[in-house]
């Protein structure tokens, strides 16, 4: 275990490494982590010394004006540790270049510092210690969902909720799920309706010809019985701006969102939400349709009802890429990312998820979807 006073530790695109052993309570609490700062790195020590900072410990910076002059490198390890020759140190290898760690600890090494090494895997969650006794063990999954998100640079807001918790939808959600293959062509209907309804900032829409298909006014139903929605006539209106998300695919968010409260302890989540709205530093919006923090990792759900194929469709590849792109820029290299679709995938689609690491649950599968969270999130 680490019980060092002071954590210096290189600044990279990942946040992670670094802020895991600052924060896990099996390790001494730093009072001050040193932060080795590239000058493109500058955000990212920002949004890392918001975190620590809100978290009660203090934070320095130190410039690292070339990062390929190895004896420069040097010079900034020993300078450092002349400033705190008498404080317990322990020197986080995890980030920054393979250069960097090198010269750290072979400065480390060379100098004869009693400083503390560690590597933090994000692959395992283990902390590995190089130096005295080397050791290793498994951080404890304790960061909460804000202050990892605030940790790559992303502020979260809560988004549009989908529908008041007042009202029973577990029958139908139960009954989309079961009949998945059946109501695919009345879902796309609806969604187009919801989709229509909100271009037009309204809550009322009216119905295609003669009411549209039977399984279009058969879903409907299900809806109104829900108190989604009331049928009028050749129109219907949506009870509030959140039930017309919710009919216009929101309602896979909402289940998918219940199976992973469902088997929240079992899986080991610590935050979960629905419809999470992150803001970069440049004040760009990105949503997440379902997001949660289990084993110190982000885990984003996409969820999809429309159709991903066709000239008018969105394309599954296109989803694909967005999810893996935002995925890892949102919460780094160990970010896990699902897409849950309503609809199957192609061959095509089913490989490029797998070479982009995405992992699949689509039509009937989402009957499963229980079966398919635990093996994601566990492993196992």
């Amino acid at each position: 275990m680490l019980k060092a006073k002071i954590h210096i530790c290189f600044v990279s695109a990942q946040a992670a490494p670094n802020l895991l052993p600052a924060l896990d309570p099996q390790c001494q609490k730093p009072q001050n982590v040193i932060l080795l700062v590239t000058g493109k790195m500058a955000s990212k020590a920002d949004a890392m010394e918001r975190v620590l900072r809100t978290s009660g410990i203090k934070t320095s910076r130190v410039l690292i004006d070339d990062e390929h002059d190895v004896v420069r490198l040097k010079n900034i390890v020993l300078n450092v540790a002349s400033e705190y020759e008498k404080e317990q140190v322990a020197l986080n290898l995890s980030g920054g270049t393979k250069l960097m760690a090198l010269a750290a600890y072979q400065t480390v090494r060379e100098g004869g510092l009693r400083w503390d090494v560690f590597y933090v895997d994000i692959d395992t969650d283990e902390l590995i210690v190089l130096t005295n006794e080397p050791t290793r063990f498994r951080l404890e999954p304790k960061i909460r969902l804000p202050d990892y998100l605030r940790a790559y640079g992303y502020d979260p807001q809560p988004g549009l909720r989908s529908p008041d918790s007042s009202k029973n939808l577990d029958g139908l959600l139960e009954d989309l799920i079961l009949n998945v293959g059946s109501l695919a062509g009345p879902i796309g209907e609806l969604n187009a309706l919801a989709h229509a309804a909100e271009a037009r900032e309204s809550l009322s829409i009216e119905l295609p010809p003669h009411g549209g298909s039977a399984g279009l006014q058969s879903l409907l139903q299900k809806f109104s019985d829900s108190d989604v929605l009331a049928i009028g006539g050749d129109r219907i209106e949506f009870r509030s701006e959140s039930d017309r998300a919710f009919a216009g695919g929101g309602w896979i968010e909402e289940y998918v969102y219940r199976e992973v409260s469902r088997l929240s302890q079992e899986l080991g989540v610590r935050d979960k939400h629905v419809n999470l709205v992150v803001f970069d530093a440049s004040g760009v919006k990105n949503e997440l349709d379902v997001a949660f923090m289990a084993r110190n990792r982000l885990h984003v759900i996409e969820c999809k009802t429309a159709r991903m194929n066709g000239v008018q469709a969105s394309k599954a590849n296109d989803a694909l890429f967005k999810l893996a792109e935002i995925s890892r820029r949102i919460g780094g290299l160990g970010t896990r990312a699902m897409l849950a679709s309503y609809r199957m995938l192609d061959e095509h689609e089913k490989r490029l998820a797998r070479a982009l690491n995405v992992e699949l649950v689509c039509g009937s599968d989402l009957r499963r979807l229980d079966e398919k969270l635990k093996v994601w999130v566990t492993g196992r």
